[in-house]
């Protein structure tokens, strides 16, 4: 850790468990290269500043090159994230789309916003990750989007399924990889405010109704006051995960 500078609890906590699980799942290999789809939120602030110090630490050499797809929104929203990527020497792609208000428009009258909005992103950074050579798609869900995933996929589409840490797409020419999975969002946001990332607010208008955002608050209701039971819940689905993971590669 001498190459880090001193790193605060928090810091440690995400950089330590994102390495292990890089290392337990060959996330990466020498000359990987990495795009890290970067939304302004603290997830994935916090996933480009773990690789970015991962690259001081792994014994082989890794590219990164950060991508922002502005929604639409707000076309400012992003202003901070070029100075920073500049500072820390990151190659950055950021584009300004209209994903978000089309699909809260009248021209959407099949699918829900998010459903719409999400599948023109994911469909965005593929296109992006040919163009660029890229080999891996890092995306920044961690500990509570899989619990969150198990439950909705449970309820709603009668589904036993989470989030893998890594899934090969297109033949194997592109890995989708998770390297946050393991960490919980306390630890995220006090190691965000430590590091002093300008995260930015989800100027969405679905960001607080969602489906996600209803599950996500069933589970509070039901686990923010049971230490023992949140315990449980998340310690069980992350050992799952993993489990599956092993079982199929």
């Amino acid at each position: 850790m001498s190459r880090l500078g001193k790193l605060s609890f928090a810091q440690k906590k995400c950089l330590g468990p994102t390495g292990l699980l890089m290392q337990r799942t060959a996330m990466i290999w020498p000359g990987a290269r990495i795009g890290v789809a970067v939304s302004g939120g603290v997830d994935s602030w916090i996933m480009l500043q773990v690789l970015l110090l991962r690259q001081r630490i792994v014994p082989f050499p890794f590219e990164l090159l950060a991508i922002h797809l502005n929604p639409g929104f707000d076309v400012t929203s992003h202003a901070p994230l070029a100075p920073w990527a500049a500072v820390h020497g990151v190659a950055l792609h950021a584009e300004t789309t209209d994903y978000g208000p089309k699909a809260h428009g009248p021209e959407n009258k099949k699918k829900s916003p998010c459903f719409l909005c999400s599948w023109h992103r994911r469909k965005r950074l593929f296109e992006l990750c040919k163009h660029y050579g890229l080999t891996h798609l890092a995306l920044g869900h961690n500990a509570d989007d899989l619990v969150q995933t198990f439950f909705m996929n449970l309820f709603r589409n009668g589904r036993v399924e989470g989030l893998s840490p890594k899934e090969d797409y297109f033949g194997g020419e592109l890995v989708l990889m998770r390297p946050l999975l393991l960490l919980e969002k306390p630890m995220i946001r006090r190691a965000a405010a430590q590091w002093n990332l300008p995260v930015w607010n989800n100027p969405c208008p679905s960001a607080t109704c969602s489906e996600r955002s209803r599950t996500e608050k069933w589970l509070q209701s039901l686990l923010t006051h049971n230490g023992a039971m949140h315990g449980s819940v998340y310690g069980a689905l992350k050992r799952w995960q993993l489990d599956v993971l092993h079982r199929s590669s």
